[in-house]
């Protein structure tokens, strides 16, 4: 068996390579041929209309696979964008807040500078610090004190009226009472005919108390009053409080008469200082 076997393989081998060589000549003459005459055109077109199929399945994946990746990449280019949006809007909001704030702020100052043409006498505008987190005190504390020549009972005023005054002055800063304070009381008259009382806080911001006005006095809602000048702590004819409503009990004495303060007691952040003629010269004489 084994002679046998080792006596055929240099029979086929000459076989192989003649196989093999007609192959090779043959190839070069149909390339000899279609690159002279182009009589392959036909084939070559039929042979790539039949394969066209099978090489878009072959490239299917690949495709499918390009696809998602793009696909997927739009779409975390889309959430940061989305993202980086969405963060410029919140900085863009809060500048406009703050341009908003500086504004509203400009707009005070500029009211207050109006207003302290028409304040008689010396005036300082001092920044309201701090607020009493008491409910039922209205205390506040101003970002000047002694050191700048601020003193007890010191008038206190904005650009819509009387807000309150000066009860402790440190060397820094001021305590302040506001006029509806509780325990504050301001001797006021009304605009419209010059009829005197005295005005009470009441704890609330919106509302103080007339309570010493006879059933029959000539008061009416719409009234101003104004600072009487008695007492020397605020100059006469500073606005206070607008009537707000009058009451007439007839089996009680006294009128039930309340007022709002010209001043937004709850909203203020600038105030002015007054120095009255009359310390002025009280400190001189001192």
């Amino acid at each position: 068996m084994v002679s046998l076997h080792s006596n055929s393989n240099p029979a086929r081998i000459p076989a192989l390579g003649f196989r093999a060589l007609a192959l090779i000549i043959l190839s070069i003459l149909l390339m000899w041929l279609d690159h002279r005459e182009n009589h392959l055109d036909a084939v070559r077109r039929t042979i790539g209309v039949a394969v066209y199929p099978i090489q878009i399945v072959v490239d299917a994946p690949a495709r499918v696979w390009a696809w998602l990746t793009e696909i997927s990449a739009t779409k975390n280019e889309l959430q940061l964008e989305n993202s980086r949006l969405r963060i410029e809007a919140l900085i863009t909001r809060g500048r406009v807040q703050e341009l908003a704030a500086l504004k509203a702020e400009n707009d005070r100052l500029r009211t207050m500078l109006e207003a302290r043409e028409q304040v008689r006498g010396e005036v300082r505008v001092a920044e309201i610090m701090a607020v009493d987190a008491n409910p039922y005190r209205h205390n506040i504390v101003l970002d000047i004190g002694s050191n700048d020549g601020v003193y007890d009972g010191q008038a206190i005023v904005d650009a819509s009226g009387v807000v309150g005054q000066v009860i402790e002055a440190g060397l820094a800063t001021s305590q302040a009472i506001l006029i509806s304070d509780p325990d504050h009381t301001l001797p006021v008259v009304v605009n419209r005919n010059g009829l005197r009382t005295i005005a009470f806080g009441t704890g609330e911001y919106n509302q103080l108390d007339l309570p010493f006005l006879a059933n029959n006095a000539d008061i009416r809602p719409g009234d101003l009053l104004v600072t009487s000048g008695l007492g020397g702590a605020f100059p006469s004819g500073y606005p206070v409080a607008v009537v707000e409503t009058v009451t007439r009990l007839p089996q009680e004495p006294f009128a039930d008469v309340t007022a709002t303060p010209a001043a937004a007691l709850d909203q203020v952040r600038e105030v002015m200082l007054i120095w009255t003629e009359t310390r002025d010269e009280g400190s001189d004489d001192e």
